[in-house]
């Protein structure tokens, strides 16, 4: 067995890699750039090397820095992980070459299922069905358009050496071939060094299905069942799940005798999966099921393979590459309950999913279920990498209660300042479709919309904020709305949202405490209600589900179904002002309205300096000290932003 492990990858899949590696005995050696050098896999690996910059093709992708790290070390071998270098034939030689066990597919495997031309040629002769197309050497522009006619159209345009939704034109029209043709061999020449392409007939109800196998050096060749990839963004899968719903026994059995063909025609060893592309017009039938390509490589998604399977596939990758035979037999391995896996990112999907960057102030995530995670709060979130904050994954009986336990899962993440998808995940999740497996990789750009308008705090939220900021002060007095109680202003974030709030009475009971240092040691208010299955809310209620308040410092961090707020409220002037505190800024956008004082003028603590009035409502802003005017930068009529400062008073005899 392999006694010392290098793992050339960084965030989660590398933590993911340690732990199983720590579990059987294994030394671990982590790497990294400058920019991850305090990151959580380097915290959790045994020892750590500096590899280069923070760009990756200056450290992760410098594969001689990376072999000089085992080789300095005394590592024994090197498990690629995901992305990087896992599925680069040159760099698996180089380290075979240095002595060291490579932890993945022989460098012919990934070679001969690289390119996709050749990938399918191969395909078809072990009897492997594949998508009707073109994927020939001829590639002037005529002749690809004259088989695109053939094939009909709409039709898909990819880049041989593509992957990651790179290199890919869907053309449903031939007036658009040759402009989407000279587009994608653009992008292809520009990431992957090779601009040939192929073309394939496009399914109008695609799904994307997929086969893990994993093969021995013995010879042995087994599946792992299927997956389900089709819920997909701009070609990024966003939620997984096993087994692929809709699949019958007879159906699963063909498919899964298909991808084993598919492992042995390149005498394959290691983790691999064998994506398909199915029809899903008339269900899942064996004969609208055709191969795509292989990747030679551990899948983001297989933690679902693990739980339906029980099986730890690192595992069994590094007892394959030390020589071992695989554990189980194909009679061995049996499929019990569905599993369902969502990607949390770091982006914004009310932005169209900018990246989100920056340090991890307040993270919490659920522990209901395994998350896979490689960052912790107090990190940060770096550009220099793909986002992704973790991995939430939930085992069930049945497909309904995992949907419904991931559903909870994401609506239980707490996230601030950086912003996540969780609240996408929620509403993705409670589609009416996705719950019913009405399933097609085109669903997620159809809905994705509605599924990522940013949410608004429910009333429960907003009322327990309310409370907690407001604490044992009674009436904000400087309101009028025509009647009592008067209303809390709470404000969110950067002040682009006010909720004025009135506390209902019989509402007050103080929230249980459930501790943790979310707030920099401040208690962390309880979830008010939690709810299996968080409504979808593309309207912009708030969402149910999970609620959670953490007091500190700056204000409320304030969460509801996998949206996070900093939350402000506007409290009567001078009511804990500390001694010398003389700046009085806006509670919120308004309008001046009065000003009752001057520069230079004497004030004392609690006279009335101005009022201004924001939603419909008036504030009288009083002097919280007793003092001087040393600064009044606006005038009656003036609208003023949220947090303009209106008056400054120094602290001094009036």
């Amino acid at each position: 067995m392999i006694q010392s492990l290098l793992i050339a990858n960084r965030g989660e899949i590398a933590c993911r890699i340690i732990r199983t590696a720590r579990a059987m005995g294994i030394h671990t050696v982590a790497v990294h750039s400058d920019a991850d050098a305090d990151a959580l896999h380097v915290r959790l690996a045994d020892a750590a090397v500096a590899i280069g910059p923070a760009p990756v093709r200056e450290s992760y992708l410098v594969g001689a820095r990376i072999i000089a790290a085992a080789r300095d070390t005394g590592a024994q071998a090197i498990h690629p992980g995901y992305g990087f270098l896992s599925e680069n034939a040159a760099f698996a030689q180089s380290v075979i070459d240095a002595g060291l066990v490579w932890v993945g597919p022989d460098p012919a495997s990934i070679t001969a299922m690289g390119l996709k031309d050749a990938a399918k040629a191969l395909m078809i002769a072990a009897g492997v069905p594949v998508t009707p197309g073109y994927m020939g050497e001829n590639q002037d522009p005529d002749f690809l358009a004259a088989q695109s006619a053939q094939i009909g159209y709409p039709v898909l345009i990819k880049a041989v050496a593509g992957g990651g939704g790179k290199g890919m034109r869907l053309v449903e029209d031939p007036a658009q071939f040759a402009e989407a043709l000279a587009s994608c061999q653009r992008e292809a020449a520009s990431s992957f060094g090779n601009a040939h392409v192929l073309i394939e007939k496009y399914i109008l109800s695609p799904r994307h299905i997929e086969v893990q196998v994993f093969g021995d050096a013995h010879g042995n060749v087994v599946h792992l069942f299927e997956r389900d990839c089709s819920l997909q963004r701009r070609h990024q899968k966003v939620i997984e799940e096993a087994p692929a719903p809709g699949m019958d026994a007879q159906t699963r059995a063909a498919l899964c005798a298909a991808a084993v063909r598919a492992a042995k025609a390149v005498n394959y060893r290691g983790a691999g999966t064998i994506e398909f592309i199915a029809d899903g017009s008339e269900g899942l039938r064996a004969d609208r099921i055709w191969f795509m390509e292989m990747n030679t490589r551990l899948q983001v998604e297989h933690p679902v393979t693990e739980a339906v399977t029980g099986i730890d596939l690192v595992e069994w990758q590094l007892r394959v590459a030390a020589g071992e035979p695989l554990p189980l037999t194909q009679d061995q391995i049996t499929l019990t309950g569905h599993a369902a896996e969502a990607r949390l990112y770091a982006e914004d999907p009310a932005t169209g999913f900018l990246p989100s960057v920056g340090r991890l102030d307040h993270l919490r995530l659920p522990t209901i279920a395994r998350v896979d995670s490689g960052v912790d709060q107090g990190g940060s979130v770096s550009p220099f990498y793909d986002p992704m904050l973790a991995k939430l994954i939930h085992h069930a009986p049945d497909r309904t209660a995992a949907l419904a336990g991931l559903a909870a899962m994401a609506g239980a993440v707490e996230c601030w300042p950086v912003r996540t998808n969780a609240a996408f995940l929620t509403r993705a999740l409670a589609d009416a479709d996705v719950i019913a497996g009405r399933l097609d990789t085109g669903l997620v750009a159809r809905r994705g919309d509605d599924w990522a308008a940013r949410p608004v705090p429910g009333d429960a939220l907003l009322q327990a904020v309310a409370r907690a900021i407001n604490g044992p002060a009674p009436a904000l007095a400087g309101w009028r709305l025509n009647a009592p109680p008067a209303p809390v202003i709470v404000r969110i974030d950067d002040g682009a949202a006010v909720h004025a709030v009135t506390l209902r009475k019989g509402n007050s009971a103080p929230l249980p405490f459930r501790g943790g240092a979310g707030g920099g040691g401040y208690p962390l208010g309880s979830a008010i209600g939690d709810s299996p299955h968080p409504n979808p809310s593309p309207e912009g209620e708030g969402l149910e589900g999970h609620v959670s308040f953490t007091l500190t410092p700056r204000g409320v961090i304030a969460s509801e179904g996998g949206t996070t707020w900093l939350m402000t409220a506007w409290r009567p002037a001078g009511a804990e002002a500390d001694a010398g505190a003389g700046s009085l800024h806006a509670p919120m956008p308004g309008l001046v309205t009065a000003v009752m004082v001057a520069a230079g003028d004497a004030v004392i603590r609690g006279q009335t300096l101005l009022t201004m009035e924001a939603m419909k409502m008036e504030q009288a802003i009083k002097s919280p000290i007793d003092g001087v005017v040393a600064q009044l930068p606006v005038v009656v009529g003036q609208q003023v932003g949220a947090d303009a400062l209106l008056i400054r008073i120094e602290q001094g005899d009036a």
